[in-house]
């Protein structure tokens, strides 16, 4: 009865986290460029009461052995990388990646991260920056404080109207090999890790880059009525190890009243 109360009371902690999970999903439904979390489960060591396959004399074998469980724990929450639904908003710096990749920004501290937000902006000194003023690497060049136009194709070619003519360059994107391995840092904001592997740059819409859309952000990938069932799912999850918890309880004390 002891195991029983350690066991579920695993399964409500994996379960809290759960909730944590979806409501972290749910509170990044309107962030440009968010990509949901999706919390796996996997169950932990099992005690061995009975081996399987163990000899029972005369070269009789078990069957079946007796496997006690110990409850369940959180294994991962991984990120699912699906598009976005990319809106319209008519700004000529918000840019909409559809498809693979990533845009590469600097840090302050000079390190680099990742990002899908194209909600870009022109600071002071003509530099293509983030929300929060991250300058964009990937072959942003500034923008001129007399800049006409500036038009961004699909492939990543800019080109920018002034007075005296047009200036053209070339953007990039950076890819990894396992996406779901990058380390989340706030401000949409994503790191290299070992399990993400190294960045790979490329042109837009060429080999398996995703293109570029000026005028368009891509919004959170968050699908409401899915985290709403889910969550659902949790409480009952979470009402079921409590009510298991309840009914050791009970037991322990039929126990305990034996005497009496």
């Amino acid at each position: 009865m002891l195991r029983a109360l350690q066991t579920a009371s695993t399964g409500m902690e994996a379960q809290q986290m759960n909730l944590n999970t979806i409501a972290n999903n749910l509170a990044n439904v309107n962030t440009t460029g968010f990509k949901k979390n999706k919390i796996e489960f996997q169950d932990m060591l099992y005690e061995k009461k009975r081996a399987v396959g163990a000899e029972e004399g005369a070269g009789n074998l078990v069957p079946a052995g007796v496997e006690v469980g110990n409850g369940s724990r959180v294994s991962s929450t991984a990120k699912i990388y699906t598009q976005g639904q990319v809106t319209q908003t008519g700004e000529k710096m918000d840019v909409a990646i559809q498809g693979d990749g990533f845009f590469e920004v600097q840090r302050p501290d000079g390190t680099t991260a990742y990002t899908r937000d194209g909600g870009l902006k022109i600071a002071s000194d003509g530099r293509v920056v983030t929300n929060d003023g991250l300058p964009l690497l990937s072959g942003f060049q500034p923008i001129p404080v007399d800049a006409q136009n500036v038009s961004i194709s699909t492939n990543g070619q800019v080109t920018v109207q002034t007075p005296g003519g047009s200036q053209n360059f070339q953007v990039q994107l950076v890819r990894f090999n396992n996406p779901a391995g990058l380390r989340s840092v706030g401000g949409n904001l994503l790191e290299e890790t070992p399990s993400s592997g190294t960045p790979t740059l490329g042109n837009p819409a060429e080999a398996g880059f995703g293109s570029l859309l000026q005028n368009y952000l891509e919004t959170s990938n968050v699908n409401v009525a899915e985290e709403m069932v889910n969550m659902i799912l949790a409480q009952r999850a979470y009402e079921v190890n409590s009510k298991a918890i309840q009914t050791s309880d009970q037991m322990m004390e039929l126990t305990n009243n034996i005497k009496r």
